[in-house]
């Protein structure tokens, strides 16, 4: 059951400062428009600036410079998005699960698994694993041979994990995810393929969030290693000897490639294609369905993708990038002939 927090109380959790009734009392979250008596809801965005006068919440999160325009108690602070952040999770339904190890998992008996940790139904455990104290272990995972989770670590359901990988202290897992599956490493012999043995695993820091059905993949030789703090969204491929500096955020659908080194501090927006073998600078932020086909040694925001038009522009404008080339070569023609004219007189 979730409960019920005064409005002071979560000020204290914030770090937001408090303005006006210390004892409302707050039992939910809602939008600006949709919120109610005892609710709180945030402001954030001058779009929704019309919403803000007008909601009926119990209080709103909101800058300094919006205060005159909140029409009951508020929470203050430069960063109201944050602030929402933390009061969110205080209303996280997320049920506190009790150690142990249920009858239906299966645990080989040279696993380690800490006494507070919990082992859900369906879940398997190979010989070697490491389970630290409270970690979590969801609802038909596996988990490989010599497989380490730290402290705190959450998988939510249905996540693999295999031989060797390491995750650090209060991970979380989402559903689906695979972690330690082979790189895609082929040789040719002929027009035929061979295997590539992949010899390495993959370690993860602490704090880095993994979203569902995301892929992260084993080294050839040495590890794929996701550095503190990196917080991974759905459906994302990360390739072998991948690294990914502390703290960098990736949106979905973004695929990277082999042995590319991204920085700290990173943002990758939706549908990014990364190829192999090249670096990205701490700083650097991609926008959203860009390729990034060379090294961004310089920290600052790039972008690469073609915006949406009418398909018949898109046509005319395709049409015209296949002439590019001739006329760059006629161009080139008439500029010398004008240079050579000029020389003449």
């Amino acid at each position: 059951m979730v409960r019920s927090y005064t409005l002071a109380e979560l000020a204290q959790c914030s770090g937001a400062q408090l303005r006006g009734d210390a004892d409302c009392i707050i039992h939910g979250v809602e939008s600006l428009n949709g919120a109610g008596s005892g609710q709180i809801s945030f402001f954030n965005n001058s779009k929704y600036r019309r919403y803000l006068a007008d909601t009926k919440a119990a209080a709103v999160i909101l800058r300094p410079e919006d205060v005159s325009d909140c029409p009951c108690n508020a929470l203050v602070t430069d960063n109201p998005y944050l602030a929402w952040a933390r009061v969110t999770r205080c209303f996280s339904s997320e049920s506190q699960v009790e150690s142990g190890i249920h009858p239906s998992a299966v645990v080989d008996a040279l696993a380690e698994v800490d006494q507070s940790a919990s082992v859900a139904a369906g879940s398997v455990l190979a010989a070697g694993a490491s389970i630290g104290p409270d970690v979590q272990i969801g609802p038909n995972c596996v988990i490989g041979r010599n497989v380490v989770l730290g402290r705190g670590t959450r998988l939510v359901a249905s996540v693999t994990l295999l031989d060797g990988v390491r995750l650090g202290e209060n991970c979380l897992v989402h559903p689906g995810a695979v972690i330690g599956s082979d790189g895609f490493g082929l040789a040719n012999d002929q027009g035929c393929w061979e295997k590539v043995a992949q010899l390495g695993s993959v370690t993860i820091g602490d704090n880095v969030e993994i979203g569902a059905n995301t892929t992260i993949d084993r080294g050839a030789i040495h590890d794929t290693i996701i550095a503190d703090g990196v917080k991974l969204d759905n459906q994302i491929q990360v390739a072998h000897n991948v690294e990914i500096g502390e703290n960098t955020a990736i949106a979905a659908c973004t695929g990277i490639s082999g042995s590319t080194r991204i920085g700290a501090g990173c943002t990758l927006a939706g549908g990014v294609g990364v190829v192999g073998h090249i670096e990205l600078a701490d700083g650097v932020h991609v926008s959203g369905a860009s390729v990034v086909s060379r090294s961004l040694r310089e920290p600052g925001v790039y972008t690469g993708g073609v915006l949406a038009m009418p398909h018949k522009t898109w046509q005319k404008n395709i049409a015209r990038i296949k002439q590019l080339d001739d006329m760059a070569r006629r161009l080139k023609k008439l500029e010398k002939a004008l240079a050579d004219r000029s020389g003449e007189k």
